[in-house]
């Protein structure tokens, strides 16, 4: 089968019963990232989304892969209001690597302070 499961110490370890990534044959999925505990946790969306992607980086570069192999994001806001600004930080930090996405709004998330998840798939 080829499945591997994978946390990253530098992210703390999950609480709940779940890894921060799963490899199965030249695909890597993460589990569904937020700030929380980051000092983006109280921020904007787009504050978040950063610290959201700087863990995708850690998980990428421990798997060595790139954002730049970004096949697939999925987004969950609580919030529509910022859309604008999550939407033109998006495009600026893909760049030329722009992934397949679906956008989702739901009622909230685990902690109240937290406006967005992202899970993402990857090729390697």
């Amino acid at each position: 089968m080829n499945i591997h499961r994978h946390n990253y110490e530098t992210l703390g370890l999950p609480l709940g019963p779940y890894v921060h990534s799963v490899t199965h044959q030249n695909t890597l999925y993460t589990s569904g990232l937020t700030a929380f505990g980051t000092q983006a946790e109280h921020g904007t969306i787009s504050e978040q989304a950063k610290a959201i992607f700087s863990q995708l980086e850690v998980i990428a570069e421990q798997r060595t892969t790139s954002l730049q192999h970004l096949i697939k994001v999925t987004i969950f806001v609580t919030d529509l209001t910022d859309i604008d600004k999550l939407r033109a930080f998006l495009l600026e930090y893909y760049g030329e690597y722009l992934p397949a996405s679906a956008l989702i709004k739901i009622d909230s998330l685990f902690a109240p302070n937290l406006l967005i998840e992202i899970e993402a798939i990857f090729a390697l």
